[in-house]
């Protein structure tokens, strides 16, 4: 995901914070169990009715043992409650729910042997209208209604074995009003509605001593389904996906379509306008991509979703975008990601959960690949400080150890995508970019709907090379930190110009990258790279003007500390804090970060957010005020701090006052995240303090 959290106002982002790129990738807060089956496919017939947010689906699971097993474990939505499981032959099974960790337990009577397959069928119904039974407690990932309905792959709308690795073929149908339209991955055709699934007995809930609740599933009752008289018009979708991948997202709703040449663009009527715009960013991105990459299927949706889940996400064949972020001015970072994660992410996936940088990292890296593209060196090296700030905030486990962390937390996140785009942005500099790119595609292709792991990578950038690259991979994957680089040199006049003797220092033992220096002179600027090896390294450098300055990596090469990194990464990880309701600590990140820069207007604004959402008035009024007069970076901080000041005048019944920070905001010309248009509505309006606002 894009770093939102270094350019826009908390109240924008903090749902979004770690979500975007995230795009996805949410799991459950608890380590993965071993997977002991693989899933080949799923025939699914789902049955929705949106007026009473319900949800109906039978779903027949092809899988084989990867070890021998007696007991079938899948993830399933807590909201979905199972009411028969059934073997090939249509015995019924023995079932249990697990509720801690959002998983259905099958009992296999006769055990299936290594490397068998065989198939279960699953009924199950529920209710869909919150996110309190989701996978990822507080993130609504499934859910139907009449305006839109989202049944998220994250969501575990159906049986799930080895999220985000397992991959799979599927043929999904979903039935509901004909008023609406369905929208999923893979070939799709409509018709009739299929078969509807059978009314079942109550299940039994039953505690165990440790605490953990089960649910005992019923045997299947006698009597029609309820499905079978829906009470309205139906229309069915069905979605089939015949190469192994991650179907299984539906988006359903009223949207109008528009397409430019190979995209269709699925937005709201409201959004229609702004579809084209899309539509022709999203078809300049794949092309780009398939420069890169190589080609994929032809088919790309470009599906509005609503903004009480993810800000952005991708499934097989689609990219998703938030209301929120459709606006006049077309978010191409956003979309950018998304895209490129049908490339890594769907088309080459991660082994393991390990391995996951390879979907986020990789798509990261594209996105800032294609802001290079559209905007110069000048927006990727913006990309790149971006990433390195996420890199370093919770660089505390190696990237080749992300399981050890839940996935769904801000140092996951940061670590596979940050740290991930930083480990190929260092690979590129050590490679070059021909080579680099000659990698890339070669990797992209022969993984192509495949699982691939780091090792695979290493393999492909060390074809034509004369090194191993243990070296990079062991220091930037299975190891922790960042060089703080210093130097000391002296300069010499020689017999045709200056001789320049100096030393980089750095503080980590086993540290070996090469190293840009860039010497200002008299004349000309020069260029020299230099391997660094140890926490020592020489150098000698020939110019013929008289250096006036040196600057170590100067274009952002490496992954390295620096007092700028360490003052975002604390504004990161306080904005972290904040949004887990954690405002006492979040506090203490940003006051670190003002001991490295006091006149940071950054770490001011945010210091101002957090005594605003405790209702601290006069104290988040004095912060805004050290915002405004403060570095003035990012420069969005002014408009907002004038709009908020504005709030803070209202809700203390100073009117007059609230006017001219509003008409002060206005004078920026600055429209940040709708900044202007926020000043102009409390202009004509005066803001007013709701019980749940959390600005």
């Amino acid at each position: 995901m894009n770093c939102l959290a270094d350019r826009f106002p908390a109240r924008k982002v903090l749902a979004a914070l770690f979500a975007a790129a995230c795009i996805l990738s949410a799991l459950p807060a608890r380590a993965a169990e071993r997977v002991r089956l693989r899933v080949d496919d799923y025939q699914i017939d789902a049955f929705l009715t949106p007026r009473a947010h319900k949800l109906q689906a039978n779903a027949k699971v092809k899988f084989t043992a990867l070890e021998d097993v007696n007991v079938a474990v899948f993830e399933l939505n807590n909201a979905l409650r199972p009411t028969r499981v059934t073997d090939a032959s249509g015995a019924v099974l023995s079932a249990e729910r697990v509720t801690q960790d959002s998983t259905v337990r099958i009992s296999l009577p006769a055990g299936l042997p290594k490397g068998q397959q065989t198939t279960l069928t699953f009924e199950y119904e529920g209710t869909l209208d919150s996110a309190d039974d989701s996978p990822v407690p507080g993130l609504k990932l499934a859910y139907v209604a009449e305006d839109t309905t989202y049944l998220l792959y994250a969501g575990r709308w159906f049986p799930v074995s080895g999220y985000g690795t397992n991959r799979f073929t599927s043929t999904i149908s979903v039935t509901l009003p004909a008023f609406l339209t369905a929208i999923g991955s893979g070939q799709i055709s409509s018709g009739g509605a299929p078969p509807a699934p059978t009314t079942v007995a109550p299940p039994l809930i039953t505690r165990s001593a440790t605490g953990v609740t089960k649910t005992k599933i019923a045997p299947a009752g006698p009597g029609p389904s309820p499905a079978l008289n829906l009470g309205f018009p139906t229309k069915t979708f069905t979605f089939t996906s015949t190469k192994s991948g991650f179907p299984g997202t539906i988006i359903a709703g009223q949207f109008q379509e528009t397409k430019v040449q190979n995209v269709q663009v699925f937005f709201k009527p409201a959004h229609t306008g702004l579809a084209l715009a899309y539509g022709e960013t999203a078809q300049k991105e794949q092309e780009y991509f398939t420069t890169l990459y190589g080609p994929l299927g032809p088919t790309l949706r470009v599906v509005e979703i609503p903004d009480d889940t993810l800000p952005s996400g991708w499934a097989q064949d689609m990219a998703l975008i938030s209301s929120r972020n459709i606006n006049e001015k077309t978010n191409y970072r956003l979309l950018a990601n998304a895209i490129a994660h049908l490339w890594f992410g769907n088309s080459v996936s991660p082994a393991t959960r390990n391995d996951w940088w390879i979907a986020d990292g990789f798509s990261r890296y594209a996105e800032a690949r294609y802001l290079e593209n559209a905007a110069g060196e000048s927006a990727l090296n913006e990309a790149v400080k971006d990433m390195s700030v996420g890199a370093l905030a919770y660089d505390t486990v190696p990237l080749s150890s992300l399981s050890k962390l839940d996935q769904w937390s801000p140092e996951f996140q940061a670590l596979a995508m940050d740290k991930g785009g930083m480990v190929l942005h260092m690979l590129r500099w050590v490679l070059g970019d021909t080579k680099f790119d000659f990698v890339m595609k070669d990797f992209a292709s022969a993984y192509a709907g495949k699982s691939a792991n780091v090792d695979d990578l290493q393999k492909y950038a060390e074809k034509g090379q004369d090194e191993k690259l243990t070296w990079f991979f062991s220091q930037w994957l299975d190891s922790t930190g960042a060089p703080d680089f210093k130097q000391k040199y002296t300069v010499y006049r020689a017999q045709k110009g200056f001789r320049t003797v100096g030393e980089i220092q750095q503080d980590l033992d086993l540290f070996r990258m090469p190293v840009q220096l860039k010497i200002d002179t008299d004349g000309k600027t020069e260029s020299q790279r230099i391997d660094v090896v140890g926490t020592n390294s020489p150098f000698v450098v020939e110019t013929f003007g008289r250096p006036r300055r040196i600057v170590i990596d100067p274009d952002n090469k490496v992954l390295k500390n620096s007092g700028d990194l360490k003052q975002r990464t604390s504004i990161l990880r306080g904005q972290a804090l904040v949004q887990q309701g954690e405002l006492s600590e979040a506090l203490k990140e940003f006051q670190a970060a003002l001991d490295v820069n006091h006149n940071s207007s950054l770490a001011h604004y945010r210091i101002a957010e957090v005594f605003f959402l405790q209702k601290n008035y006069q104290s988040a009024a004095n912060s805004y005020r050290e915002s405004l007069n403060g570095d003035g970076q990012p420069k969005w901080t002014e408009v907002w701090a004038h709009v908020q000041l504005g709030k803070i005048f209202d809700v203390t019944g100073q009117r007059e006052r609230a006017i001219n920070e509003y008409r002060q905001a206005l004078q920026t010309n600055d429209n940040s995240q709708g900044a202007l248009d926020e000043a102009r509505k409390y202009l004509e309006k005066a803001y007013e303090k709701v019980k749940s606002d959390s600005n």
